[in-house]
């Protein structure tokens, strides 16, 4: 008998095999493929007819896993149409190294038994509440999004919800934007559950990654606390998504298969047929859209956890408050960490920029330091005493020839939080400082640096955005933002909303167990409106105007984008096929096609790149002409095309 057989590549269709046995679709088998075996899955449809005619090969054997659930073939088939990608890279995205993994004994899955901890928990009316309205159609599809500000207890209201699934046999899924979330995260779920739940991220070992990718597909593990790629594991019996900080960046995959983890979570819970709840102090512009419209339920947590007042703001205009050469910090600032630091308060100075430096410039032959590979600038790094480029991983000394005389005499222009970390160093030398960053806290002892912190045992943080997504610091009671004027800079349609959740989240950090809390705001800026904007308790006045000026200028969530990036070697064989490409899809596409244009990043990991970007109505008809169009066109040898549906940056 003949089967479907997708394979984990970049075929966009799956090939024909025969077997005696007896498949059904979802069954993973191994087959041969060219001179080697691989892992496929009879696939729930044939491949198109060829008119070649092929010697049909045989399958190997028929793995001893369950099999592949038709709901999830229906999502994986759905997620390659909506992101331009070939069917076999949705189902390389399922497997682990391309591979399926066989049954492991159940002793391996002792670690994820579930015993629940009996714990007396007060609900408040609030709380209540939110819990009530994500329970209403717990066994069907629905979008509930529960909105709270940062410390309003938002994490326990769904613990409950998803804790009456699990007791039904049901398997959980949590998403997390951030791997550095997840050790504080595991912490308070075991103190919630009383058992552990699996967490899965690009950090964890191979074998660990075999346990969980099997325990999850027999239904031996019932919880997944996990980072962007966990929303392809092969669940049995899915019964709730959770999808955590919803507004966050990091859930779009920008590198390889791109696509928004969020967006796509809401497609996978819809072909499951399962609620998911979206968790968020300040709803993205497309959630609050679609709350607005109706399709997604809305309940929302006005209070904090035992009162708790939010942090009160004051502004610090450095115009009148004259910062001395090479330094940042204002003598006002200093004051001000003073007092708090002798009510035992934990500060935090925040600036969104990692390395100690954006910019060196040698003061001989005034030569600016770029990547050699990318368009930027290298940062300095100068605890690693390194030049550092963030986009291609490009590592050089400081130890270079000058063009003048001998060596180069290096001047650092601008801040990061490394040079922030030394003039605190001095203004606070008897205290315990640490950097909060993606530099320092993806490391192994990550949770020691953590656990430090929330026993107040560090005194100062030096910090990046990263601190600002979900951790809770119960003595935290003073940030101070270095520069906000940095962080809203750029030519960004998402910068405005981007800001509102930074420091709405930011600020969130503060104050949490009732304590008077305060965030300063040092800036050159006479605007102050905009920093009372961006820190009002009420976002919803931001968003609604956000929305009308999206609406006006037919922007997402309005329309839809989809942006393509040619990159190449050769800039004018690039330039040139642009051009082409664009004419070519402006005779048969019924959208806008803007472009092209040199990418803000121009050269990146030593490839040139232009952009192009369509403009189209929301509909899965522009992706199908799209998709159509592509294929039918011969790019030069060198020429690579990248497609990023709903694109959220423009670098």
């Amino acid at each position: 008998m003949r089967y479907p057989v997708l394979l984990p590549n970049i075929f966009n269709y799956p090939f024909t095999y025969e077997s005696d046995d007896k498949l059904k679709v979802g069954d993973y088998v191994i087959v041969p493929f060219g001179k080697s075996k691989i892992t496929g899955v009879v696939w729930d449809e044939f491949e198109k007819n060829n008119k070649k005619k092929f010697k049909i090969k045989r399958i190997k054997q028929k793995l001893k896993i369950s099999a592949l659930k038709k709901d999830t073939i229906k999502f994986l088939n759905w997620f390659s149409q909506y992101n331009l990608i070939p069917k076999g890279m949705a189902l390389k995205l399922l497997l682990l190294s391309s591979n399926a993994i066989e049954k492991f004994p159940d002793e391996k899955f002792k670690d994820f038994k579930v015993e629940f901890k009996d714990h007396l928990f007060e609900f408040s009316l609030e709380q209540k509440k939110s819990l009530k309205l994500m329970n209403r159609f717990k066994d069907k599809f629905r979008v509930h999004v529960l909105q709270g500000i940062t410390g309003s207890g938002k994490t326990i209201v769904y613990f409950e919800a998803l804790k009456n699934l699990i007791r039904n046999g049901l398997q959980g899924l949590i998403l997390l934007p951030e791997i550095g979330l997840t050790s504080q995260f595991e912490q308070k779920f075991f103190e919630f559950f009383g058992f552990k739940a699996a967490v899965w991220h690009s950090g964890i070992t191979k074998k660990k990654k075999e346990i969980i990718w099997s325990g999850v597909n027999e239904g031996k593990i019932k919880v997944i606390i996990g980072a962007r790629s966990s929303l392809f594991l092969p669940f049995k019996k899915l019964g709730l998504i959770i999808v955590d900080e919803e507004h966050d960046q990091s859930y779009k995959q920008d590198e390889g298969i791109i696509y928004n983890a969020r967006d796509m979570a809401i497609v996978r819970a819809s072909f499951e047929n399962i609620p998911i709840n979206l968790i968020t102090a300040v709803p993205s512009i497309e959630t609050y859209e679609n709350i607005k419209k109706g399709k997604y339920s809305i309940s929302k947590l006005n209070k904090r956890y035992q009162d708790a007042a939010l942090p009160n703001y004051e502004i610090i205009n450095l115009n009148e408050a004259k910062l001395k050469k090479q330094t940042w910090l204002s003598k006002e600032i200093i004051k001000k960490a003073h007092y708090h630091l002798e009510k035992k308060d934990q500060v935090l100075f925040f600036l969104n920029r990692r390395g100690f430096s954006p910019h060196a410039l040698c003061n001989k032959c005034f030569n600016s330091y770029h990547c050699p590979n990318c368009s930027i600038n290298l940062v300095y790094h100068k605890k690693k005493n390194i030049l550092l480029c963030h986009y291609c991983g490009f590592k050089s000394s400081l130890n270079r020839d000058c063009s003048k005389d001998g060596k180069c005499d290096f001047i650092f222009s601008g801040p990061g939080v490394e040079r922030i970390f030394e003039e605190v160093k001095k203004n606070f030398p008897n205290k315990s400082i640490e950097i909060f960053s993606s530099d320092t806290m993806n490391k192994k002892n990550s949770s020691d640096k953590l656990n430090k912190i929330v026993n107040n045992e560090v005194e100062i943080l030096v910090g990046t955005q990263l601190i600002s997504k979900g951790f809770h610091f119960p003595n935290l009671n003073c940030i101070i933002v270095v520069d906000i004027d940095l962080s809203t800079q750029g030519h960004d349609l998402r910068a405005a909303e981007k800001s509102l959740q930074l420091y709405h989240q930011l600020s969130g950090r503060a104050g949490r167990t009732g304590k008077p809390a305060t965030v300063y705001f040092q800036t050159y800026s006479k605007n102050t409106k905009m920093i009372t904007e961006i820190t009002n308790s009420n976002p919803d006045i931001f968003l609604d105007r956000e929305l009308e000026i999206r609406k006006k200028n037919k922007l997402p969530p309005y329309e839809r984008f989809i942006s393509l990036i040619l990159s190449g070697e050769n800039e004018q064989k690039l330039e040139k096929d642009a051009f082409y490409f664009k004419t070519f899809l402006e005779d048969k596409l019924r959208a806008k096609v803007l472009g092209p244009v040199n990418a803000p990043i121009f050269r990146l990991k030593r490839k040139f790149r232009v952009r192009l970007l369509i403009r189209g109505t929301k509909s899965l008809k522009l992706q199908h002409s799209v998709s159509e169009l592509i294929s039918k066109y011969k790019f030069s040898s060198g020429i690579k095309l990248t497609v990023d549906v709903d694109p959220i940056n423009f670098n």
